[in-house]
């Protein structure tokens, strides 16, 4: 479709004052501005006939094969054919923040057979980004008139967990680290498996010391432990109504602004799952909110990444309310040796968190259980600071309340043996590994 543009509209209004002066000032020369207009027309015509003129241009869309949520990702637009100035604009539907139009200009004055215009996707949220159609705008050798061409693209990206976030933060493990396989290495050091006795030494752990073998043999004997390996780790993810929510403090109010907590909380446990598979741990993961939705057994070696990488990715939004009596009573079932549960999930008030304090409680009993939330952000940025209205002080006193409620809710797991961990969304994945590691070195599993 070819129309005018906003200078073929301006020099058009520019003709009827000019037609106006040229009577008042110059009866005869009435006619000038009548020239005027004729020639912005015949411009216009000449645009149009340069644009009719021109070979439809062939349009293909570079993108990855997949994005990840929260990353920016680079996608070009190439255009194939003669391509003069234009902008080009991209129909994004899906979990993604608004792309802006992007401008192919003219090098040198002179068109060009193949063009790449760059853009920059970011997706918010897991899913899939559909780009359906390509905007281009072609504008006229006079810039009066416009050609408006769409083509097809029918480009679908899946968004899954942020597996970029994980190898950046995935901590450098040595090679006595690697995973059990056909040549077994032992790493000796603070462990529960007797490994041997040795000569104490000066700066040896005094508690090592056997006392009786060092009164067999008249001198002092420590003894040498063997790190345990082949622990079960749980990774048990709530993906109820709350878990959609924004992890961080809302932007000018937009709930759409940040990150969903569902998916912070997914690359912190796929952190985990890396580190302790690079151990050499065995790592399992459920899902749930009215009822489980999936479910992997424990499972040994870094090949189980990848699946652990296909179950996140399949883990969807959900509205519903989290049952975590069903949940955890039937994980509970399912775990036959003690195991090191990590419950990532979060609570609104002390109300909602009976039941899940209750079942919590149950299955710490018998496994020793983390329980990880996202720290609310939305409410510690209402407490503190400058309180200089009424509606301030209102925000103020809610907000500590709730936290103190929150608090609350923490001392009483705690006091039910649950270890808790309440961190930013942006630094719990590795306060998260730290914990596991301290749990490794006290040998608490």
């Amino acid at each position: 479709m070819i129309h005018p543009t906003r200078r073929a509209a301006a020099a058009c209004g520019v003709a009827v004052p000019l037609a106006a002066a040229t009577a008042f000032a110059w009866p005869h020369h009435w006619l000038f501005g009548l020239a005027w207009l004729g020639a912005v027309a015949a411009g216009f015509c000449i645009d149009a006939l340069a644009l009719l003129r021109r070979r439809r241009l062939e349009v293909e869309l570079r993108c990855p094969k997949a994005l990840h949520v929260g990353e920016e990702e680079p996608i070009a637009v190439v255009l194939r054919g003669r391509s003069s100035a234009m902008d080009v604009l991209l129909d994004v539907l899906g979990p993604a923040l608004p792309v802006p139009a992007a401008q192919l200009p003219i090098d040198g004055g002179a068109d060009r057979e193949v063009a790449e215009v760059p853009f920059t996707l970011q997706p918010k949220r897991r899913g899939v980004i559909r780009i359906p159609h390509a905007w281009l705008r072609c504008r006229g050798p006079l810039d009066l008139a416009n050609q408006t061409q769409r083509h097809s693209l029918d480009a679908e990206v899946p968004v899954l967990p942020n597996i970029r976030a994980v190898q950046r933060q995935a901590l450098a493990f040595s090679a006595a680290d690697a995973p059990l396989g056909a040549k077994p290495q032992h790493q000796k050091g603070s462990g529960t498996e007797f490994e041997a006795l040795r000569d104490y030494a000066p700066g040896l752990d005094l508690r090592t010391i056997d006392w009786k073998h060092s009164a067999r043999h008249r001198k002092l004997l420590c003894k040498e432990f063997e790190t345990e390996r082949n622990h079960h780790v749980m990774l048990a993810l709530d993906t109820g109504r709350l878990m959609a929510e924004p992890s961080g403090p809302l932007a000018n109010g937009d709930p759409a602004a940040g990150l969903a907590k569902l998916d912070d909380l997914c690359t912190m446990l796929l952190l985990l799952a890396y580190t302790s598979l690079k151990i050499g741990d065995r790592v399992g993961f459920c899902a749930f909110a009215a009822r489980p939705s999936h479910y992997l057994a424990p499972s040994g070696g870094m090949a189980v990444m990848a699946r652990m990488q296909r179950a996140f990715a399949a883990v969807d939004y959900s509205a519903e309310e989290t049952n975590f009596t069903l949940a955890l009573a039937e994980l509970g079932g399912r775990l036959t040796r003690r195991s090191l549960v990590v419950i990532a999930t979060d609570f609104a008030d002390t109300v909602a968190a009976e039941l899940m304090i209750e079942n919590v409680g149950h299955l710490a009993r018998r496994h020793l259980v983390v329980f990880v939330a996202p720290a609310n952000e939305a409410i510690s940025q209402y407490i503190g600071g400058e309180l200089d209205s009424l509606a301030a002080v209102a925000r103020s006193v809610v907000a500590r309340d709730l936290m103190q409620q929150r608090q609350a809710v923490f001392a009483r797991l705690q006091r039910l043996g649950v270890m808790c961990l309440e961190a930013p969304a942006q630094s719990l994945g590795a306060a998260l590994v730290n914990r596991y590691l301290a749990i490794k070195r006290r040998d608490l599993l």
